[in-house]
């Protein structure tokens, strides 16, 4: 947990972890890069970067404000998943809000308690403190929400439960009917329901999930085009790089000189 400076380790490279990253700004000009895309805000700002994603600060003009890292294992599930599906870079809450002075009072105790000298109790207070503000948020998402009826709340629990498995079982299921069976639905219904809630078809959402994550490894690693291709479930690399180009514009290989060796190279 950081107040005025964002962030401990290299920020300004681009990396992905293997834990969340919670930022509460409360004011400062930023620039960030999640997932290849841009993100820009002034002022108050509450940004949640998840684990795999690639992400870097490319600028920070007088920023202050807190940020949190964390292992989602060690907070409620149900939020954690709500928080993904939900949330969108940067969340702008106005300060004036009653919300945001919650959260930046929850913030604030848990840097002084963490200053103390920590035992596993002090530990487990943080730990609680940490859910109650995740909950906090949750609860905000939820609250603007536009009113739904019983029928459009079953739709989107299975928008978010197809979701969820893509992220699990995106390089083995390439088939819209192996998620259907799954969620013990026709596949005819899984896909009206998503593309209605969506605007994209099923298998779109496959392919997109399997295109990020080549999107990584071609990124942070020197595997072949051939390698990540079945490192993301494609056994025919031809039909990998022309899916790849399809939905990015770029060839795997314009991909990472695109993106990594300009990066690469601005860091010597």
């Amino acid at each position: 947990m950081e107040d005025q400076e964002v962030g401990e380790h290299e920020i300004s490279k681009p990396h992905r972890d293997n834990h969340c990253q919670l930022m509460l700004a409360l004011h400062g000009d930023f620039k960030l890069n999640i997932d290849f895309k841009e993100v820009k805000f002034k002022g108050s700002a509450l940004l949640c970067v998840f684990p795999e994603q690639v992400h870097h600060m490319v600028e920070a003009k007088d920023p202050k404000g807190w940020m949190i890292s964390f292992d989602p294992s060690l907070v409620n599930q149900e939020v954690m998943q709500l928080l993904e599906n939900k949330i969108t870079n940067p969340f702008l809450p106005a300060q004036e809000t009653a919300f945001f002075q919650h959260l930046t009072l929850l913030m604030d105790i848990m840097e002084k308690i963490q200053l103390q000298n920590t035992n596993t109790y002090i530990q487990k207070s943080i730990h609680g403190l940490l859910n109650s503000l995740l909950s906090l948020i949750a609860a905000e998402l939820i609250a603007n929400l536009p009113g739904k009826k019983e029928k459009e709340n079953r739709s989107i629990i299975i928008k978010e439960q197809f979701l969820k498995l893509t992220k699990e079982y995106f390089k083995t299921w390439k088939q819209p009917a192996q998620y259907a069976a799954a969620l013990s639905i026709s596949t005819a219904h899984l896909n009206d329901t998503v593309k209605l809630l969506t605007g994209s078809p099923v298998s779109a959402h496959i392919q997109e999930i399997s295109i990020m994550e080549a999107k990584r490894l071609l990124y942070f690693t020197d595997h072949t085009v051939k390698e990540i291709a079945y490192e993301v479930g494609y056994e025919e690399p031809v039909y990998f790089g022309k899916l790849f180009k399809k939905i990015t514009h770029l060839t795997p290989l314009e991909f990472r000189k695109k993106f990594r060796d300009q990066d690469y190279s601005s860091l010597h």
